[in-house]
Parts: C-alpha cells; structure tokens; sequence
C-alpha cells in the first residue's frame, strides 16, 4: 500500500488584529499536510512567510512537487522516503516544516514511542512569553498591565512588538510606558526588523535603561553589523534561519529565535538548537501565529530553550482540540495531544 497524502490551506479568524512593524492580520493562514500510511495519519503544520515570499498557493504548489517521492509513485523504493532525505530533497521552507512535522507525527503512531520520549525531553508546564502587539502607548501599557494581573507571577515574559511607522521615538514613549505599567515583567522586544542603525546608536543608554532582557532584530538583517559594537541583549530572527546560518552569524546576537517555518521542520530545529548550544548561544524558540498543530513540535523544542515564545493559538477564536492548554502565563499538553503521540 502506497502513502497518501493530502494538502489543505485553512484560514483561522482571530480574536483580535496582530499588528507588527510590517502589517496587521485578521487570521491565521495555514497549509495541513496529512500523510496516511495505512491506519496511522500523520499530521504536521506551516505557516507561508510573507517576509520570504511564501504564499498560501506557493507553499501547497511546493508540497506538489515532492508529493509523488512521499507517497511512493516515483520509484519503488520512494515508500521509504524518510526525514533525512527531506533535508536534501527541500529547501529550508514553511512547506518542509509542515512535510517533517507530519512525518515525525507518523512515525510516533507508527513505532508506538512519542516524540518527547524520542527526544528524551519531559513535558511539562512551560512559561511562555505572551505578545503585546502594535498600538498606541496608553493600549499597550494597558494591555501589558492586563497580563500582569491575570498571571501568577510578577515576572510574566511579556513580548512587545515595536517598529511602528511612526517612528524610533514613538516606541521609545511605547517603551517608557509599558515599564511603568510592569516595573518587574520580564520584557522581551521584537522591533521586525523596523528601526535604523542611526535610531540605535544614540540611544543605546536609554534602551538600558529599560532592563529588556532581549531586544529581538532591531534592524533589517542586511544592515545589522552595527549591532556587535553594542553591549545589549540582542536576538537574531531574520537575521538566521537554519543550522548553517549560525557559522557567519554576526557576533552582536547572543540569542537565536528559533522557528521551525524558517528551519523547514522539527529535524532541523534540532540540530540548529544543538549548534547553537556549541557556540554558547541563548536559544528562543518562536512561532507564527497558528493553531496547536504547528506549535506542539515546537513545545517539545522549547523544553530546552532559555526563552519561549509560542502564544500563537491563543489568537486563534477556536484552536483545534486536543491542542496545547494556555494558562495566562503557561502551556501544557492535554492528557492526549494532537501531535506525536503513539
């Protein structure tokens, strides 16, 4: 019997717009891959990056094209078409994330082993950052000081989006207000890429003064050498995408964000966490914003990172059953997760 494998794009309405430096969104594009081998489905998720040109269409056309070597109609042996050959048969892409995912899915159903324990990891109750998207001062503040007051604890991980049109100045109002709202959160910044080397550069002592343990691709990242000339917390998204980005990485970041629609799926996350251990990185693991099917691998991922980052489903209006369980300042799996469970 042959594998069959099925494509879908799903669009997810929001509970409220995502506003970052490059746009605001009012759902959660999607493209499922499922890959079915007999009576196991395995199941894996992409988000298509509109910041490298990936769309709904291009990701579903790119899963087309390796369709054929998945299910086996190329070649007799094509049935054995693993993970491995993924990693040189596809490109570092959303599409090869949502085909590893799956696989990876599959393979828990088929061996009867799940992932964590695969990975060796324990799963557990892990605090996550939750975002404060783009807006005015006076809404962001507001909307950091709800966090606070829901959470449990008085250094909630608290990410702030930066960026704004209006200018380098008008964040730093967003900025002076946010802290004032949560004098002790832990705050991480995520600029996408939206300030200029000359906004930082004079102001490198007011950004201290803020006590921001992350400053997440302050500047595009063909025009951030500037950065390791300057003593703060910087981390690189835009800036690194794989395992093989990390040998010319500049050397003003001392954190990676890992994704795994950069990395092309949980297998190279894996080994871009491992490297980036080796060269004593800090290691955030990231998301788009999805559903809980393309946020459980990273999960597992996270349970060894410094920094977490996987809110995306508590965007969503309805996330997917049995998906991940969002305290207001932790997540944890359901007694029976959606993804790699055997």
């Amino acid at each position: 019997m042959l594998r069959k494998i099925k494509i879908r794009a799903e669009s997810h309405r929001l509970i409220k717009p995502f506003t970052i430096s490059r746009g605001q969104k009012n759902t959660a594009d999607v493209v499922v891959v499922e890959i079915n081998d007999g009576p196991f489905t395995g199941r894996g998720e992409c988000v298509p990056y509109a910041r490298y040109g990936e769309t709904l269409e291009s990701v579903t056309a790119e899963i087309e094209t390796i369709k054929p070597m998945l299910e086996g109609n190329s070649n007799k042996l094509a049935r054995l078409f693993t993970r491995d050959d993924l990693q040189t048969a596809m490109h570092p892409s959303a599409a090869r994330n949502a085909i590893d995912c799956a696989l990876w899915d599959l393979e828990a159903q088929q061996s009867g082993q799940t992932v964590p324990d695969r990975l060796g990891v324990k799963p557990r109750p892990l605090p996550s950052a939750i975002t404060v998207t783009l807006d005015t001062p006076a809404k962001m503040a507001q909307a950091a000081r709800q966090l606070m007051h829901n959470s449990s604890t008085k250094n909630l991980p608290v990410k702030v989006k930066l960026g704004g049109a209006d200018g380098f100045a008008a964040d730093i109002g967003r900025l002076s207000a946010i802290r004032d709202a949560v004098p002790v959160a832990t705050l991480i910044v995520d600029v996408n890429e939206g300030w200029k080397p000359h906004d930082i550069i004079p102001h490198v002592e007011t950004l201290r003064s803020f006590n921001i343990d992350l400053i997440e691709q302050p500047l595009p990242a063909d025009n951030d050498e500037i950065l390791k000339d300057i003593d703060l917390p910087f981390c690189a998204d835009e800036s690194v995408h794989d395992s093989t980005d990390l040998s010319h990485l500049n050397p003003g970041y001392n954190c990676v964000n890992i994704k795994l629609d950069k990395t092309g799926g949980l297998t190279e996350a894996l080994k871009m966490h491992q490297l980036a251990r080796e060269k004593n990185l800090k290691v955030m693991v990231g998301c788009m914003v999805a559903s809980s099917l393309s946020m459980m691998p990273a999960y597992f991922l996270g349970l060894e990172a410094d920094y977490v980052d996987l809110d995306g489903p508590i965007w969503l209006e309805n996330d997917r059953e049995n998906g991940l369980q969002y305290s207001h300042d932790e997540i944890s799996l359901p007694s029976k997760p959606l993804w790699g469970w055997g």
